[in-house]
């Protein structure tokens, strides 16, 4: 289970922000959805070759400031 949940406004900023940070990202289909969070970390473990903890480390981030730039 995530460590973090979506709202529609969140998403979409962490959306934003990952694929800044993962440009080679942008070509795949990846849900930033409510209540598909963990599809989300699993997927990214994946795509990054990283372990959960430091995708949901990453998303956190992205989550603390959601209108801020900086992931």
């Amino acid at each position: 289970m995530a460590s973090f949940t979506f709202t529609p406004e969140t998403a979409q900023r962490v959306k934003i922000k990952v694929l800044r940070k993962y440009r080679d990202l942008a070509k795949e289909n990846l849900v930033f959805a409510p209540g598909q969070e963990d599809q989300l970390v699993d997927q990214l473990t994946v795509l990054l070759k990283r372990d959960v903890r430091y995708v949901e480390f990453t998303i956190n981030k992205a989550l603390a400031d959601p209108q801020g730039n900086r992931l």
